[in-house]
């Protein structure tokens, strides 16, 4: 299978913010060791971050509009909460999305405990850190 895996807003800081909840390991080290299970299993998996809701919705259209993908791994980060229009462009693709979070938002603050995004998506893992990436891999295949 091909997998596109997207990282939302702030994940670039990933081992740099919040390490009692993000961890230590950069969105580079991460996409490492996602990229490494993907080749273990004979998957192929491309990387995508950015901070800008359309760049992500841009995205989301592209890998529908140009093909080629069979799943979507999407950590929106606080996008998740709010962002019809990320929850809009997932329920326009017919490729399946699964929303990943690596801390477990329901113990976290009321407001990270409701997604617009989860009722348009094929599942949901959180709270495994880096693995909520490949458990939402093996999901989807």
């Amino acid at each position: 299978m091909k997998f596109l895996v997207l990282n939302g807003v702030n994940l670039n800081l990933t081992g740099l913010r919040e390490k009692g909840v993000y961890g230590t390991e950069t969105l580079e080290e991460i996409n490492g060791k996602i990229a490494a299970f993907a080749k273990e299993n004979g998957d192929s998996v491309d990387f995508y971050q950015s901070n800008v809701e359309g760049e992500l919705v841009n995205k989301l259209h592209e890998a529908f509009l140009k093909g080629g993908y069979d799943g979507i791994v999407f950590n929106a980060g606080a996008h998740t909460h709010y962002s019809y229009a990320l929850r809009d462009a997932i329920a326009a693709i017919n490729i399946p999305v699964v929303e990943v979070h690596m801390s477990n938002v329901h113990a976290r603050e009321e407001f990270r405990h409701h997604s617009v995004l989860s009722e348009v998506c094929k599942g949901v893992v959180c709270g495994f850190g880096w693995k909520s990436y490949v458990m939402a891999m093996v999901g989807l295949k």
